[in-house]
């Protein structure tokens, strides 16, 4: 019997899932450790491990390079690029959100590389990929010596028009990498048009790339040590795994890595149109998974502002790569509640996290938290860790003295905002885009998610919530369904023929996955837009103009909510590499075990003793309850009803 595990590092708490023979998946959960997270990695898995021989693949989400990008503490980077260019990057974009629009003293984050940091080598390349500019070399090498001289051991190269023409930028980075340990080129990260996106999202790959390296050797070494030599796979933005190896090499991919492993625990349920809602220590994830499809988006924005609930597009760095297409808020089981100026209660987004965490961790920790309000409800009673409903109850007092309301009316409110403040995500990625919520299932998983699902869905009147099994961390059972996966592009305007384009795209995408290509099933897609517009939408290719003209215009209809006539034309050519992993799902629950009763408050009901069920203890049963699951508790409120399902999946209605 072979073992495969998954392992998902968050803000607070580290999942990890073991998959074994007969579809058998054991779990557990441990505090993240943030100064190492191989520490809280290694723990999860001691936990479960039974023979490190029979594991044959660990694969890894995590939020490494997110976390270097939002807390500025990547490498630090050179950029190169085509003479008289320089400025682009220093110069930047920012739209001003909500706060910002009225500040006469507002200044502009700083840039991802420091103006000095940014050289110029003289050459050029047309648009068509015509060398109008011949490379010279010593100005390549003057730039290198500068590089050198400061310390910089980081170096991200973006030419102009090198998607076109990649031959210069490859004759660069040789030449850079006889004097620079680590050098990023734009034509191997993401060859598409948009110099601006382009040269962030190679620099944000020299950015947290040295880290990532690191970080999965320290990972290797440690796993080593407990007797598994196993591949590490990392899970990617859009949703795939890929090696380690690649993961270090162009780690720009794995900046959403770990937000995307639980929407695929969402989308393995199998239900369809479903909006995945995660909830953990820290945060709320919201998405919208249509046929069993997660939405993907090719560009996103990492380090920005929020703007009701979703990230606005120019408050921070672009990132030209595919990601499940997420809507997230600082709203988790550890966020903070606290008064503002006004006396007005807040929650958010300031979280305790696993260190000291909440106060009914007992681990140091002394200001109120969600959680603390939902051990105080009843909604819980233990977090992987033993809670202390007394410490719980001494965070909470003195904001329920201040506010002068009772202590449980207080929490309950407590509750309440940070639901208001989750349902914002789940409005950006439905009603903001023209979809009806109502017509979508619910999944809730998390540490939080379960407690908070039923609160979410009333705001939207969406009719149908599912817990699936292990909710409390599916995004390590995520890891599990994850296919071995990529994605490549390249824009090429007014190519003749594409089929060039898709060839060299394919042996691109074999060399990647190390897999050959009679074992992949290669999806080839293109960005297409009307003639004389400058964004494009992505669509399924077809070699007949008329076919894809029409898929597009369907597309464009969709998002845009008009339909609209004229010529259109092919930008970027994609081609998306799979092999799934041959995953058999998990059993159904069995009945047994007991159920037991606890104090509990909800408003509809005021103090009142409720049942508390493990998913082995009912087939159907009526609000209000609580089901005590590994790793979270899943609340039915007054008026809704539980249903265990044939996959042990509970759905309230």
């Amino acid at each position: 019997m072979n073992f495969v595990i998954g392992v998902d590092v968050g803000g607070t708490f580290t999942d990890v899932a073991q998959l074994g023979g007969g579809g058998r998946i054991e779990v557990a959960k441990v505090l993240s450790t943030h100064d190492d997270p191989v520490t809280g990695v290694v723990a999860g898995i001691r936990r479960i491990l039974r023979d490190p021989a029979r594991v044959t693949r660990v694969v890894h989400a995590t939020t490494l390079a997110t976390n270097a990008v939002l807390e500025r503490t990547g490498v630090r980077v050179a950029y190169v690029t085509t003479k008289g260019f320089r400025a682009v990057v220093p110069l930047g974009r920012y739209a001003r959100v909500e706060e910002d629009r009225y500040d006469l003293r507002f200044t502009p984050p700083p840039p991802p590389v420091a103006a000095e940091d940014c050289f110029e080598v003289a050459e050029r390349v047309s648009s068509g990929g015509a060398v109008l500019t011949p490379l010279d070399e010593s100005s390549v090498r003057r730039a290198a010596a500068e590089i050198a001289a400061r310390g910089i051991t980081s170096a991200a190269v973006c030419l102009l028009h090198s998607y076109a023409n990649p031959g210069h930028e490859r004759r660069v980075a040789e030449i850079l990498r006889e004097t620079i340990p680590e050098v990023a080129v734009s034509s191997e990260i993401w060859p598409e048009i948009r110099e601006y996106e382009r040269a962030t999202t190679t620099i944000m790959s020299a950015y947290v790339g040295p880290l990532m390296s690191a970080y999965l050797g320290r990972l290797a070494t440690a796993l080593a040590g407990l007797g598994i030599h196993a591949p590490v796979h990392v899970m990617d933005s859009g949703g795939g795994v890929i090696s380690a190896e690649l993961a270090a090499r162009r780690a720009v991919s794995t900046i959403e890595s770990g937000p995307a492993a639980g929407v695929l625990a969402a989308a393995a349920t199998g239900l369809g149109d479903v909006i995945s809602f995660d909830m953990g220590g820290t945060t709320a994830k919201a998405c919208v998974v249509r046929g069993g499809t997660p939405e993907i988006t090719r560009e996103f924005h990492v380090g920005g502002k929020g703007s009701f609930g979703g990230r606005r597009a120019g408050t921070g760095v672009p990132i030209k790569t595919p990601a499940i297409d997420l809507a997230e808020v600082g709203a988790g089981g550890g966020s903070i509640a606290w008064l503002d100026p006004g006396g007005t209660l807040r929650v958010g987004p300031r979280s305790a996290g696993s260190s000291p965490g909440p106060a009914c961790y007992d681990r140091g920790g002394s200001a109120p938290t969600v959680t603390d309000a939902n051990l105080l409800l009843g909604y819980l009673s233990s977090a992987s860790i033993p809670l202390s409903p007394e410490l719980a109850r001494r965070a909470l007092t003195p904001l329920a003295e201040a506010l002068g309301s009772p202590l449980m009316e207080t929490a309950h409110a407590v509750h309440e905002i940070v639901s208001a403040s989750m349902a914002s995500a789940v409005h950006v990625v439905t009603v903001q885009r023209g979809l009806d919520p109502r017509a979508f299932t619910l999944v809730a998983f998390g540490g939080a998610g379960p407690i908070h699902a039923c609160r979410v869905a009333a705001r939207f009147g969406i009719p149908r919530v599912v817990i699936p099994p292990d909710a409390g961390v599916a995004s390590a059972t995520g890891l599990l369904h994850a296919p071995i996966s990529t994605e490549r592009a390249r824009s090429a305007l007014n190519a003749a023929s594409p089929e060039p384009v898709f060839d060299g795209l394919a042996a691109a995408v074999a060399a990647d996955l190390a897999i050959p290509l009679g074992e992949l099933t290669l999806t080839r897609l293109a960005d297409v837009r009307f003639a004389g517009q400058s964004h494009e939408l992505t669509v399924d290719w077809d070699p007949g103009p008329e076919v894809l003209a029409a898929r597009f215009r369907a597309r464009y209809a969709q998002v845009y909510g008009i339909a609209q006539e004229g010529e259109v034309e092919a930008v970027t050519y994609r081609l998306r590499a799979t092999r799934p992993p041959g995953i058999r799902p998990p059993g159904a629950a069995s009945p047994g075990g007991e159920v037991s009763h606890r104090a509990a408050y909800f408003p509809e009901t005021g103090p009142v003793e409720i049942p508390v069920h493990t998913r082995g203890t009912f087939r159907t049963l009526k609000g209000p309850a609580v089901i005590e699951d590994p790793g979270c508790a899943i609340v039915v409120p007054p008026g809704w009803t539980a249903t265990l399902g044939a996959q042990g999946e509970v759905t309230i209605g």
